[in-house]
């Protein structure tokens, strides 16, 4: 194998001679063209070339140096009241009844612990902590663990349960390390990122990647709006930070989509700038107070900006109105399409929920609006969300494995109805407990356990709360015949 291997190098070279003196020979061969041939030859490039370098790379020993202390680990304490005391099943007289006695009861005062992990980033260094609300959700003890091992018991100075954020305060000596908060808007897909957490309960990890999309829509409410990046994300990283390769806080984790639990490469965070926005109010008021329309929305398809005699589908199409209600008064109707508020574009849907959101309750603001065509201005009087009303989308997906959406007057056409009445399903989940019971995408729904329901709005209402093992029924209209179908509630 040796000598076969000489060989082979002893024939490379004189081929690499021969073709060299080839273009010696040559009339046109110059000395640089000599040159070049002499650093094609693989002796040659073997001998001198270095490796080539990569360049550009984020610095990131530097970065997690300088910002993993500023991420702390979170656990919480939550105390259930526990059931009965487990029964010896073979009687008194059974050898083992000692160890039914001692582990078959409840633990002491009635009452059992659950324990859940998560991560926080620490704002100030007198103690504030930023961390997502479902880390710290219904938890009767929050403990904090710092890089240097210091453990700090917390308490929630305000959560908002709409963007899951919640703001901790611990009461620590000294200056605490702190992280600066960046600009997310500036955030470009395939950009560098680190995230920096507790998965699995395993301190301070380190995962990198690059930013796979922004403005991303998971489902997960009005104002839905995440950071998508392939930087490892796993149970436990909720509320650490995502980092830009200029060592700034650009987005909390918050979200994984999984089939497994464990990290595929698609995780979420919430993008800083709207973290910002909400911080001063949670530190003050404990809550978020928000900007109510009272509409419910949807995107246009290009189908349905055609039918409404428009070029390009952008706009928020008005599908329901709240009565009463501050669209109401301003004059809006369904089917309209809002195209501007308060003196910006509006593309879709999503960004009217946020902006709204974020408008102080009592403003006048100025609205555009397509009506059959024709542009009209309103003024709208900003109205306070309360807690059972949202600036909804027209698109609800339910606990079933139902995706529904308010039908317009259009969309009522469409479906062959005289009227808009309940909602449409526009999508069901394969393997569902709506695919299983028989439901399918086009069926209207008319009531939801006896309730009729005329708006996406009553729809939400009625499936917010249904039992828990009990069978929910539905009358369905499908080709224009009336149905039921029995869906029981397994979550």
């Amino acid at each position: 194998m040796i000598f076969r291997s000489v060989r082979l190098k002893s024939v490379i070279i004189a081929a690499s001679v021969s073709f060299i003196m080839g273009l010696v020979l040559s009339s046109r061969l110059d000395l640089t063209s000599l040159s070049n041939a002499l650093e094609s030859t693989p002796a040659k490039r073997g001998a001198l070339e270095a490796p080539p370098k990569l360049q550009n790379l984020p610095d990131f020993v530097s970065l997690v140096k300088k910002l993993s202390p500023a991420v702390v680990n979170i656990s919480t304490v939550q105390i259930r009241e526990a059931g009965p005391a487990m029964p010896n099943p073979f009687g008194e007289g059974d050898p083992f009844s000692e160890f039914w006695r001692r582990f078959g009861e409840p633990t002491p005062r009635g009452r059992s612990r659950e324990q859940s992990l998560g991560s926080g980033l620490i704002l100030s260094s007198d103690g504030f902590i930023l961390t997502n609300n479902h880390v710290i959700e219904n938890a009767d003890e929050i403990q904090v663990r710092l890089s240097d091992e210091r453990e700090f018991s917390a308490k929630v100075v305000g959560k908002d349960p709409k963007t899951d954020i919640a703001l901790l305060k611990i009461d620590a000596k000294g200056q605490l390390p702190t992280a600066p908060l960046g600009d997310s808007s500036l955030l470009q897909v395939g950009e560098w990122v680190l995230a920096v957490g507790n998965p699995f309960g395993l301190d301070h990890t380190v995962t990198s990647g690059i930013v796979s999309a922004i403005g991303r829509r998971i489902g997960a409410g009005p104002y839905d709006n995440f950071i998508q990046t392939d930087a490892s994300i796993n149970p436990g990283n909720s509320g650490g930070p995502l980092i830009n390769t200029m060592g700034e806080v650009v987005g909390i984790n918050t979200a994984i989509f999984s089939r497994s639990g464990g990290n595929i490469g698609i995780g979420f965070a919430i993008p800083i700038n709207l973290v910002k926005d909400l911080l001063p109010q949670l530190k003050k008021e404990g809550k978020i107070t928000r900007g109510w329309l009272g509409v419910t929305i949807q995107k246009l398809t290009p189908d349905l900006a055609d039918s409404l005699g428009m070029g390009t589908p952008q706009g928020a199409l008005v599908a329901d109105i709240s009565d009463p209600g501050p669209a109401r008064q301003a004059g809006l109707q369904t089917g309209d399409v809002i195209v501007e508020f308060d003196g910006k574009q509006v593309k879709e849907p999503g960004e009217l929920a946020l902006r709204v959101a974020g408008t102080p309750v009592g403003k006048k603001v100025p609205l555009k609006a397509l009506r059959k065509g024709k542009e009209i201005a309103l003024e709208v009087t900003i109205g306070e969300l309360k807690e059972e009303e949202t600036l909804a989308s027209a698109t609800e997906k339910a606990t079933f494995g139902l995706t529904v959406q308010g039908i317009t007057p259009e969309i009522a056409r469409s479906l062959g109805m005289d009227r808009p009445e309940g909602v449409v399903v526009t999508a069901v989940e394969p393997g569902s407990l709506a695919d299983e019971g028989g439901m399918r995408r086009g069926d209207v729904i008319l009531e939801v356990d006896r309730k009729l329901i005329s708006s996406l709005e009553d729809f939400q209402k009625a499936t917010a709360k249904l039992p828990k093992g009990k069978s929910t029924l539905f009358l369905v209209k499908r080709e224009g015949m009336n149905m039921f179908f029995a869906l029981k509630n397994l979550s």
